[in-house]
């Protein structure tokens, strides 16, 4: 077993888990560490996808109540119709954008400087959303309109992006559009979960050739790792973002971003290219 390998697994799994649901984007988090690591190889694309199932099950985990009230409710109860409805309308314009263009987008666009370009374009606008007069009108989940979540859902399209960041784009597209802070991560959230589930079931079925038996040990330490790196993070994130803005990811996502270009442009690091 090579334990350098798993030491690898270790820190991306901790890598997804950790920056999965914050703005600051967690797949360009693993293409630049991956890409850094030398572990960017046909297996490496597996790996990513199992460690991201980690992610999104540690949310389930997390908001296991709502989400099993909604779907007891859902053939009698009108809020859980209600919600659940929400979530397809903002789930809808990435899964259709994303089967038109994930090869294209895959091929040419997921590579470590149209990440780190990303972060920073990403990390001025939200600077620009922070800085902006803010008014929310919007306080809960439940007083969302189906105007409202499908407008946060092609909001949630640009992440196909690299660097974009899904959950930096629902969270501060949905502040644009009168969501409170706290509103629009929990619909950030809530809205990753069919989101990540279908396009983990895509690239599964996309690269299903690609699983080995021997990989398990490597893909079952990436998958405990980013689950609880996951759950840490969701709990801690909604505790930060009751008392303070999201400039700090702003800035990190700049200075990261800057990094990765300076250190290409200088030499130091010869990042991959599409």
């Amino acid at each position: 077993m090579d334990i350098t390998l798993l030491f690898k697994a270790a820190i991306l799994g901790v890598v997804e888990g950790l920056t999965e649901f914050l703005p600051i984007s967690s797949t360009g988090h693993l293409i630049i560490l991956g890409d850094l690591m030398g572990y960017n190889d046909e297996t490496s694309k597996v790996f990513k996808i199992v460690i991201q199932l980690a992610a999104i099950l540690a949310i389930c985990w997390d908001y296991r109540e709502r989400l099993t009230k909604m779907v007891v409710g859902l053939p009698t109860d009108p809020l859980a119709q209600r919600f659940a409805g929400m979530l397809f309308l903002g789930f809808l314009p990435a899964a259709v954008l994303g089967l038109m263009f994930h090869s294209t987008i895959k091929e040419l666009l997921f590579n470590p400087i149209t990440v780190a370009t990303a972060l920073i374009v990403g990390g001025f606008i939200i600077l620009y959303v922070e800085r902006r007069a803010y008014h929310p009108t919007i306080n809960s989940v439940d007083e969302m309109r189906w105007q409202d979540a499908l407008k946060v859902g092609f909001a949630q399209a640009l992440a196909m992006i690299p660097g974009t960041s899904r959950s930096g784009a629902t969270i501060m597209g949905g502040m644009i559009f009168g969501l409170s802070r706290k509103t629009a991560a929990e619909f950030s959230f809530f809205l990753a979960i069919p989101t990540m589930f279908a396009a983990t079931a895509y690239d599964l079925y996309k690269n299903w050739a690609l699983l080995r038996v021997e990989d398990v040990p490597v893909f079952a330490v990436g998958f405990i790792a980013s689950f609880l790196a996951a759950m840490w993070a969701v709990k801690s994130f909604i505790k930060f973002i009751s008392n303070h803005t999201f400039v700090v990811f702003a800035w990190y996502r700049i200075v990261f971003g800057l990094i990765v270009l300076l250190t290409a442009y200088t030499g130091v690091v010869n990042w991959s290219t599409p």
